[in-house]
């Protein structure tokens, strides 16, 4: 891979930047085009949701653990548990920030794709190069679908983890684990929805990876 040959203060500079029209136009420079961008950035994608996925069962332990507790130091279970929304917080961010990436590459290579196919003067090699495009596409389509139905996943789970956080730091007592206790079954369906959501994502990166690295 080109990304490869790239120092790493380098990449991580670009990163940093978060402007993405100056990182794809300065990863060029470096060699790194846009289809091996965006393959790249896939891989961070699926990466950061297979992180985002353990984090989030690790949470929902907790969570768990929190509302079966029997009360007794009860201050050390709610630190624990407001460690893990933390780290789910971050990791829900990592998560959008990587599809986001993927989104603006992809938009950047379809755009300069369409253009060059243009600049053919060869009519067969035209059409190729078009259907080319059209193919992956149409796997783009269902690759960025599915980061899409993840991130619109995540926050309903933040937001409820978010909320039994709270409520528990300003109610450390028997009574407040009764009353979370009742969102537990709730938590979980959201918690299974999100991770299987998750799932399918990263085979849809996978999928798409791997096609693009057999042509």
């Amino acid at each position: 891979m080109f990304v490869n040959k790239i120092s790493l203060v380098v990449i991580t500079l670009i990163f940093l930047s978060g402007c993405q029209p100056a990182r794809i136009y300065t990863m060029e420079k470096f060699g790194v085009h846009k289809r091996d961008l965006l393959v790249s950035d896939v891989k961070r994608a699926r990466d950061s949701q297979e992180a985002a996925k353990k984090q989030f069962k690790s949470a929902l332990e907790k969570f768990s653990s929190v509302v079966k507790f029997d009360g007794a130091a009860l201050k050390k279970k709610y630190d624990q548990l407001s460690s893990e929304f933390k780290r789910s917080e971050s990791r829900a961010e990592e998560v959008k920030k990587r599809i986001n990436s993927v989104d603006d590459v992809s938009k950047a290579l379809f755009r300069e794709w369409e253009t060059e196919i243009k600049q053919y003067s060869n009519d067969n090699m035209r059409r190729i190069s078009q259907q080319k495009l059209a193919e992956t596409q149409t796997r783009y389509a269902k690759l960025i679908d599915a980061m899409k139905q993840v991130e619109k996943k995540i926050e309903p789970v933040l937001t409820t983890f978010r909320d039994q956080v709270l409520f528990l730091k300003h109610n450390l007592n028997a009574q407040a684990i009764a009353s979370i206790q009742d969102e537990l079954v709730s938590v979980q369906s959201n918690v299974a929805s999100l991770i299987k959501e998750m799932e399918t994502s990263i085979s849809e990166a996978n999928t798409f990876i791997n096609s693009m690295s057999k042509e």
